[in-house]
């Protein structure tokens, strides 16, 4: 099966093949047709194969393609909702650009003209915290 096709139209031509094989007097059990139908997905499928193998589901052929119909459907779903989610162009903008830049020594900041008027602090004179 090719990727993006119908799986619907895929279990429909699976099912001819069961039917001629059965026609033939093959002979192979449900799992076989089972391991050959979900061995002919593309990798989409892999996380439906996974968990049907882990759970250990025991179905008919037509109750899997009937499984595997709706998993397309929801996948597809979903497939849509991510793209209207990420249709936007728009670009964020920058409200608090530079407020994290790291300043310059310690303390508080002091104009040139602050400066030149009080003498520097002495020990005693500054404060506890910042």
């Amino acid at each position: 099966m090719a990727e993006g096709s119908s799986i619907q139209s895929h279990g429909v031509e699976m099912l001819s093949l069961v039917e001629k094989l059965e026609d033939l007097k093959v002979g192979l059990d449900n799992d076989t047709y089972i391991d050959v139908i979900l061995q002919s997905l593309p990798l989409s499928y892999d996380p439906y194969i996974i968990n049907y193998n882990m759970n250990g589901l025991e179905k008919s052929i037509h109750e899997l393609i009937n499984m595997l119909v709706q998993y397309e459907a929801t996948t597809q779903k979903s497939a849509l909702a991510v793209l209207v989610g990420e249709a936007s162009t728009s670009k964020a903008k920058g409200k608090r650009a530079g407020c994290w830049k790291r300043k310059q020594g310690k303390g508080k900041v002091v104009t040139a003209s602050a400066s030149a008027k009080s003498a520097p602090a002495t020990p005693t004179e500054k404060g506890k915290g910042k």
